[in-house]
């Protein structure tokens, strides 16, 4: 291992690559690498990177020599990149790492811990799994990461293929490959693969590339140069394609640059060194535009890669109350409540919350009637504040903000699950609550300034809708003495 460590960084020499013109021949080729290009690819790739990598805490990590640190600090960097810029992972990370600096050290705490540093960071189920995937590993597997791509899918929870090739391939040196969105990219405009980039035919072809070009010396080095790649210069929008070390053997960009031609005229038809269209020839290809798209000029590389429709996010309305009250030290206290173990934001305190869905009749079932009571008279002494949006990936929510304002004791929270507590306003901030959470107490705050010019949230109607819940709906009234 010490050896793989030191690996002196070479550069590879490759032969220059002749430039097709007609490129296919009916067998999908051009969706295809040469072994000459494999080699080109690498050697540009691994160069650029050797220069031009950004100086990350979790590369730090990963040159540990001990393995099994290497492991971790690569899983818990990768889980944390999934779907997250990397300008947000890098403060999260380093106060984890900070924190429980050995796996063995995030197998003891209890999720709440975990929660707490993962407020904000978002897709909570990702540090939950990685919580649990820790206790696995010292509990079950003797305290050792699994040593390979196919083991570490395997064993351990919220692993997927894609993480596992990032652990293995960068802790281990494991010649495999890797797809993540910025790989999609990179390889979808290197071979022009126009069907859609989530489809089985596309993922097949993307994961069969990145299992071949990855360099067999540096499979780590590479498949980080990639991502890279694909997150400084082969970006989504505006890509940097002149200062792209594999423009050469980009055909999207070959595309581009005929196009430009054709259009300056550049190119006659009788002309014997002309370059002609950059296509597939194969019948119905499932790697290539499908008929309802096509080549836009205007969006240049940006045609690929192209995804399948998404579906629409569905819209959510949820009434949330802001339950305050003065604490014997005479600081204002709020009424949390804790998530179910299970489903969105799994064990996250919140307000007490309910959605518009929920029918009256049933309310007795709703997480909040479980946790807490309150007379129906302090229930009555509510004010409207307006509404707050907050996006998810699949759920359009708009949560609908409601206060009151109890004297110490009239609020009376139950034993029994789910567990509800009062916290101040710094406690809040510190204890895991949900980024839209967060705004909706920001509004609140906001509400409570008369300054002129402060922003204003959305209002609604002075007067409630016949959706509007009363704020009696949040409580159950106390039994009579």
């Amino acid at each position: 291992m010490k050896s793989m460590l030191k690996m002196s960084k070479r550069k590879l020499k490759a032969s220059p690559i002749e430039k097709k013109s007609n490129i296919g021949n009916g067998s999908q080729s051009i969706h295809n690498f040469s072994e000459a290009e494999k080699v080109k690819f690498r050697s540009l790739l691994l160069e650029w990177y050797d220069e031009k990598k950004r100086d990350l805490p979790w590369r730090k990590q990963a040159l540990n020599p001990d393995i099994n640190q290497r492991a971790y600090a690569v899983w818990v960097s990768e889980v944390m990149l999934q779907q997250t810029q990397v300008a947000t992972v890098i403060n999260y990370y380093n106060k984890w790492m900070e924190k429980w600096p050995k796996l063995q050290d995030l197998a003891k705490v209890d999720l709440e811990e975990v929660n707490e540093l993962w407020s904000g960071l978002g897709y909570y189920s990702r540090g939950r799994r990685l919580h649990e995937g820790a206790k696995k590993v010292v509990e079950e597997l003797g305290g050792e990461m699994p040593k390979t791509a196919d083991d570490l899918q395997k064993l351990l929870p919220g692993v997927g293929r894609y993480t596992a090739g990032a652990i293995a391939s960068i802790a281990y040196n494991q010649v495999t490959g890797l797809v993540d969105g910025n790989v999609i990219r990179v390889l979808c405009r290197m071979r022009i693969l126009g069907g859609d980039s989530m489809g089985q035919a596309v993922q097949e072809k993307l994961w069969s590339h990145a299992n071949s070009v990855v360099d067999p010396e540096r499979p780590g080095d590479f498949n980080q140069g990639m991502m890279e790649l694909g997150a400084t210069v082969c970006t989504p929008k505006s890509p940097s394609c002149d200062s792209c070390p594999v423009r050469e053997i980009c055909l999207a960009y070959s595309k581009v640059e005929n196009e430009k031609q054709k259009s300056a005229k550049k190119i006659l038809t009788n002309n014997n060194n002309a370059v002609t269209d950059i296509e597939c020839l194969t019948d119905s290809c499932p790697l290539c535009f499908q008929d309802e798209d096509k080549w836009e000029p205007s969006n240049g590389v940006e045609n690929y890669p192209r995804k399948g429709k998404k579906k629409a996010a569905r819209e959510e309305r949820t009434d949330v109350c802001i339950v305050c009250q003065r604490g014997q030290d005479g600081r204002d206290q709020y009424l949390i409540v804790q998530r179910p173990s299970k489903g969105l934001l799994a064990g996250l305190w919140e307000f007490p919350s309910l959605l518009q869905a929920e029918k009256s009749e049933n309310l007795a079932e709703t997480v909040l009637d479980k946790a807490c009571g309150a007379s129906l008279q302090t229930a009555g002494q509510s004010h409207h504040i307006g509404e707050v949006v907050h996006i998810f990936s699949h759920i359009h929510q708009t949560y609908v903000i409601q206060s009151a304002t109890v004297k110490e004791g009239e609020v009376t929270l139950e034993t029994e699950q789910p567990p509800s507590r009062w916290v101040t306003k710094e406690e809040f901030f510190e204890c895991a609550v949900s980024t839209g959470m967060k705004k909706v107490f920001k509004a609140y705050e906001a509400s409570l300034s008369s300054k002129p010019g402060s922003k204003k949230i959305k209002k609604t109607p002075s007067k409630p809708d016949d959706k509007q819940r009363s704020i009696s709906c949040f409580f159950k009234p106390k039994a009579s003495s």
